[in-house]
């Protein structure tokens, strides 16, 4: 089954774990959707929104058990990336990893999606 990915400072998705749902981070709640990757897209997401952030955890999610709340839009490039309109229900989630981050400021990705 496809993941999809979330990157997240990893005291809020702490906060989420423990009230058993997440909203999103600021930028997902002003845009209405929470921002997600896929794992190709995930890197440059890195690189482009969080280089140099420490405190991160890539967050994976089963994208099929999202349903309809889940859709392909056109962002970055034209490129469509994954929306989620509503709450990330935990039990989508199939993992949670710390990103760290290397000498040169970029994030180590785990190997399975190219890290």
């Amino acid at each position: 089954m496809p993941l999809i990915y979330k990157i997240c400072p990893e005291p809020l998705w702490r906060a989420a774990e423990a009230a058993g749902r997440f909203k999103g981070s600021g930028i997902d709640v002003s845009d209405g959707f929470i921002h997600f990757s896929t794992a190709a897209q995930v890197a440059e997401t890195a690189r482009r929104h969080f280089s140099g952030q420490a405190d991160l955890v890539l967050v994976a999610v089963e994208a099929e058990a999202l349903g309809d709340s889940l859709r392909y839009e056109p962002s970055r490039g034209g490129h469509l990336f994954p929306h989620l309109y509503g709450d990330l229900p935990l039990a989508a989630v199939r993992s949670v990893a710390a990103l760290t981050l290397g000498p040169d400021g970029l994030h180590r990705l785990p190997a399975e999606i190219g890290g």
